[in-house]
């Protein structure tokens, strides 16, 4: 059992359930928060109109929660991937999970930078940890990548509120309310785990 998922004979017992990640680091962990808002080299991608709202909300939150926030502004796809790349490189030692809003266009399994688009496993990859020297701090430690970005081309009209009181009555996305969690990564069949 790794040492950063709660182990009984090792940590205590506060930490009775292997399943559970240990929370008892000095650090909560970093927050990377990527907003990309203007597109002066993609045509038919027009300022993003909302973002830096969102983007402080999201600062804001996760700054109550704990985490060292770094927010970026209207990153290419190449400092995109070097910024996440110089934040896996890090000693994450003392922290006990890492953050990561990427807010921006999309597409199928694509997100823009101001330039050019990028598959997000490309960026998730980054955190890994399977190669020699690759993000090891935060192997068996959450990693939470929240997206903000279209998916497809397709329209959401959206769904009419059931609230009783008619001037509170609004339209919100068809599956606003739904999380998608999977048991693995896209294109992968099963996690392997010793015992």
């Amino acid at each position: 059992m790794s040492e950063n998922r709660g182990n009984a004979k090792k940590q205590g017992d506060h930490l009775k359930d292997p399943y559970r990640y240990r929370m008892d680091y000095p650090s909560i962990g970093t927050c990377v928060i990527i907003n990309n808002r203007n597109f002066p080299h993609l045509k038919g991608k027009e300022i993003r109109e909302g973002t830096n709202a969102d983007a402080e909300a999201v600062e804001s939150t996760f700054r109550g929660l704990g985490y060292e926030i770094r927010r970026k502004d209207n990153l290419t796809v190449g400092e995109m991937v070097e910024l996440l790349t110089t934040v896996s490189e890090e000693n994450h030692r003392n922290s006990a999970s890492f953050v990561c809003v990427l807010m921006s266009y999309g597409g199928k399994g694509t997100i823009y930078g101001t330039d050019s688009f990028v598959e997000v496993k490309t960026l998730t990859e980054i955190f890994c940890g399977g190669d020699p020297g690759k993000c090891k701090t935060l192997v068996a430690k959450p990693k939470l990548f929240f997206i903000q970005a279209s998916r497809g081309e397709e329209m959401d009209f959206g769904s009419q509120t059931d609230d009783d009181d008619a001037s509170d009555k609004f339209k919100i996305p068809v599956q606003a309310d739904f999380l998608f969690a999977y048991s693995t990564a896209p294109g992968n069949q099963k996690s392997l785990l010793s015992e």
